[in-house]
């Protein structure tokens, strides 16, 4: 508890940080979107690998692939329910509103703050898992969560997407890696590893930068609040009660848990504005969850196995 409370203390600070420099202009929207574009296309990728390469090196191969392959099974269960969760739930409100609700549901923030929560919990092994975690969840939200929006599904689109992300080509390399315990030259390990820790710090102040743009007073909205109680308490609380059932580590249950209540993602606002589906109400939807997953996250932590 202790350890988790410190890491929110931390990711409150850069978040911030993130705050001060886009309210003090001295980081404008472009350079907002290319840190954005940084961390998700080198410096997460270069985490992730790192992480693979190092963080199981003490477990057996049969508890690292039965550690992967059960948090996969429950991220791929989690995906389905939330298409269904979604669509029953926010049944009733408008259409443009509706989508927002429905992507959001699906697509958390899982990779952006999910990642440094998992690895700042359990380590390098929790950033393993974080990464197998949201393989589903990549993959629905370049298929499902695009149609969500578009009423058009491109499997072939959406295939080369998956396979050709750096997170996944991450993840895809530091599996081969481990299995074959190659080790990268000393020059190039150092370089992944550099760029691999700034992931949280990065990240945080990315988040920052978000919430700078919305003013107090827009922050208020019903609908909003029962988005954010669905998705930071109700979804989490079903996982832990799956994982109590399960016969997972206790690792696998927590990183499941606490990934599972992460805000809604950043891409909610940004395919709101590409489609015209209520991008104010969409951007209003990662704020607010994202301002409410500060503490939950907390208070989800105490009532973890550890």
């Amino acid at each position: 508890m202790e350890k988790l409370l410190s890491l929110q203390i931390t990711i409150f600070l850069l978040v911030a940080v993130g705050f001060g420099l886009k309210r003090g202009k001295i980081i404008g929207p472009q350079g907002q979107k290319n840190l954005t574009d940084l961390v998700i296309y080198v410096i997460l990728p270069c985490n992730i690998l790192k992480a693979f390469l190092s963080g199981m090196r003490s477990e057996t191969a049969e508890s690292v692939f039965s550690s992967y392959m059960g948090i996969f099974l429950l991220s791929l269960f989690l995906q389905a329910f939330c298409v269904l969760y979604g669509k029953v739930v926010f049944r009733r409100e408008p259409e443009g509103k509706r989508k927002c609700l429905e992507y959001g549901i699906i697509c958390s923030n899982a990779g952006f703050l999910g990642n440094p929560v998992a690895e700042g919990v359990y380590g390098a092994s929790g950033l393993v898992l974080a990464s197998i975690y949201l393989i589903p969840q990549r993959v629905m939200m370049w298929s499902f969560g695009i149609a969500i929006f578009s009423g058009v599904k491109d499997f072939r689109q959406t295939f080369r997407k998956v396979v050709t992300h750096p997170c996944i080509l991450a993840c895809v390399l530091g599996i081969v890696g481990m299995l074959t315990k190659t080790q990268l030259p000393p020059a190039l390990s150092g370089a992944v590893a550099a760029l691999g820790n700034c992931n949280t710090a990065m990240s945080m102040m990315v988040i920052g930068m978000i919430l700078e743009e919305i003013k107090g007073k827009d922050f208020w909205d019903f609908t909003v609040v029962r988005y954010t109680i669905h998705r930071l308490v109700v979804i989490p609380a079903i996982v832990y009660l799956i994982c109590r059932i399960l016969p997972v580590s206790d690792m696998v249950f927590g990183a499941s848990v606490l990934l599972a209540a992460m805000p809604a993602g950043a891409t909610t606002s940004i395919l709101a504005e590409k489609y015209g589906m209520e991008p104010g109400f969409a951007t209003k939807m990662v704020v607010c969850s994202t301002l409410a997953s500060l503490p939950t996250v907390c208070l989800w932590g105490m009532v973890l196995p550890h």
